[in-house]
């Protein structure tokens, strides 16, 4: 029976944790907000009429944020400057991203990409994103 000791007893239940290990490695990095999928961090969500976007970028110039719809995909660029370290100073921990930034979002098909407000106040870019008319639900009544 040599080669019940080739193969782990669950074959199964191995190769699922190798994938999460490897998925873990590759797509995610530790930070202090947990595993982190990118900067800026986003809230996206909708309404009847619009598709809203958060993007969450403190530091960061709003003139330096680029934001462009091209074939139903929102593209929000920018750069975060680095901070100075002074001379003579140590730094110990240095967790706040620095650099060019790149995320893009595919949005739904009834989206109107000539009805697009953008606006950066506090730190928070609010992308809104209007709805065709034609893909709002109407109310018919019955006679």
């Amino acid at each position: 029976m040599l080669y019940r000791s080739l193969f782990p007893r669950d074959l199964f239940a191995e190769l699922d944790r190798l994938q999460r290990e490897l998925t873990r490695g590759l797509d995610w990095s530790p930070s202090i907000r947990g595993l982190a999928r990118g900067f800026p961090a986003m809230n996206v969500g909708n309404t009847p009429r619009s598709v809203e976007v958060y993007a969450f970028v403190p530091g960061v110039d709003p003139a330096s944020l680029e934001v462009q719809i091209e074939k139903g995909v929102l593209t929000i660029a920018g750069e975060r400057k680095a901070e100075a370290v002074p001379e003579n100073a140590a730094v110990h921990i240095d967790e706040r991203f620095a650099g060019r930034f790149r995320r893009v979002l595919t949005l739904p098909d009834d989206i109107d990409p000539n009805a697009v407000t953008a606006r950066c106040r506090d730190g928070v870019l609010h992308v809104s994103v209007a709805r065709k008319e034609a893909a709002q639900a109407r109310r018919i009544t019955v006679q």
